[in-house]
């Protein structure tokens, strides 16, 4: 999209005709450095990074000052504090942040039933139906971006257009505390100057596919025949480029938003070799998605191991199940097994993860009329019982009662649905 330290910030005049820009995508400013910025106004004018200040973290968030200095979410912190020596380090405070996006996603549905939340900062909405209460889009926009300032002390982005790609691409644009309303006659003349990484699904190696035929923009796309991107990039991603570099995106909002996947993750504060500690790992962090999973009423068949290496390199490895299952134990064997290929080879950790996926509806789970899990089942949903009433942590397996030797650097949060936020799940 556009770059992220608002250097290209463009917006919209008052007099720009809004009537068919009826989507609209709204993302908080550098959301988890403007939460914690609230509690430290001295530092506004100063570059700030959120995150733990050791050597093995990574950034979790940045302000749009440390941005200039080419700091992002996702840098490990080492990296990051050589580009901008003079940063502020503050740490992460993960249920502020929850508590002011119920607050904002409050403050949409307030203005339209219509809302699809992405992550924690950021969703679309449809005002198509607000517009004989409220106004139109544009002052819907503006009604919104008041009440959040008013409301939070914080500051968001919106862009409104006709299709939800083309309002996710102006709210980038509108970076940061800005409004950008594309109509759609207009929006073939916003989007054909634009690079083609600015388009969903050019990753590094599509751009240098596209480069490579000479397409530098995402109107040299447009113009480009389909079987020739075809050919190059692939039928099915050839032919998604070529409706979005012409403005077609039949998506609406959708109220139903489906939980992709479950996981936990940890980064070391050195590198580890200890197989045996790294599978003590594996089974806290097993523990750990499957409570997140019964918690929210799911199971899934996928379990996938998540390992980086000293070098920063990144390998998953991924067990399907015959049956659906938010059973702990199941969960660890599957990773485990994994792990266990992967160990014989001899390995030095940075970071390991569990996470499960192809998620569904957990009613009747273990219902069978032969399930391997049953005992199992049963002592994990004892021990439910148990933290509910006195705290999770107040049973534990035994192998996990010993002090703790990995500690947390990085955030170790349950990510139903990883994104794009500001510190989505970083996909190999």
């Amino acid at each position: 999209m556009s770059r992220q330290d608002g250097s290209d910030r463009t917006v919209s005049a008052a007099s720009v005709d809004d009537s068919s820009a009826t989507l609209l995508h709204i993302d908080m400013d550098a959301f988890f450095a403007s939460v914690e910025l609230l509690d430290h106004p001295e530092l506004v004018d100063k570059p700030v990074i959120v995150g733990h200040r050791s050597g093995r973290s990574v950034v979790t968030a940045a302000n749009y000052i440390a941005r200039r200095y080419g700091v992002n979410s996702a840098m490990p912190m080492a990296l990051a504090l050589r580009r901008c020596p003079a940063a502020v380090v503050l740490e992460p405070h993960m249920s502020r942040y929850r508590d002011f996006s119920e607050q904002v996603m409050g403050i949409f549905t307030d203005m339209t039933p219509l809302v699809e939340p992405l992550s924690i900062d950021e969703a679309f909405l449809d005002v198509a139906g607000a517009r004989r209460l409220h106004g139109s889009p544009a002052v819907i926009a503006a009604l919104i971006r008041e009440r959040v300032q008013n409301e939070t002390g914080l500051t968001c982005s919106v862009g409104a257009a006709s299709t939800k790609f083309v309002a996710k691409m102006a709210s980038s644009r509108a970076k940061p505390n800005g409004l950008l309303v594309v109509p759609a006659e207009d929006t073939l003349a916003f989007l054909h100057p634009l690079p083609v990484d600015s388009l969903w699904g050019v990753g590094a190696m599509t751009e240098k596919s596209l480069l490579a035929l000479g397409l530098h923009t995402i109107g040299d796309l447009a113009a480009t025949p389909l079987p020739v991107l075809q050919k190059k990039i692939g039928e099915a991603a050839g032919r998604k480029l070529h409706e979005l570099a012409w403005g077609r995106d039949p998506r609406g909002v959708s109220l139903e938003r489906e939980e992709k996947s479950v996981g936990h993750e940890i980064t070391f504060e050195h590198d580890v070799t200890d197989v045996a500690r790294l599978r003590s790992e594996l089974l806290r962090q097993s523990d750990a998605v499957a409570v997140s999973l019964r918690r929210a009423g799911l199971v899934g068949r996928c379990v996938v191991l998540k390992l980086r290496y000293t070098d920063f390199s990144t390998v998953t490895r991924s067990r399907t199940l015959a049956e659906a299952t938010n059973v702990g134990r199941r969960i660890y064997e599957e990773a485990a097994a994994s792990f266990d290929v992967l160990a014989a080879r001899g390995i030095r950790v940075r970071l390991i993860g569990v996470r499960v996926e192809q998620l569904g509806d957990g009613d009747g789970a273990g219902l069978g009329l032969w399930d391997p899990d049953d005992d199992w089942r049963g002592a994990e949903l004892a021990v439910d019982t148990v933290s509910a009433r006195f705290g999770r942590g107040a049973v534990r397996p035994a192998s996990l009662l010993g002090p703790s030797q990995a500690r947390p650097v990085g955030l170790d949060a349950t990510k139903p649905n990883p994104r794009a936020g500001e510190h989505g799940d970083d996909n190999p």
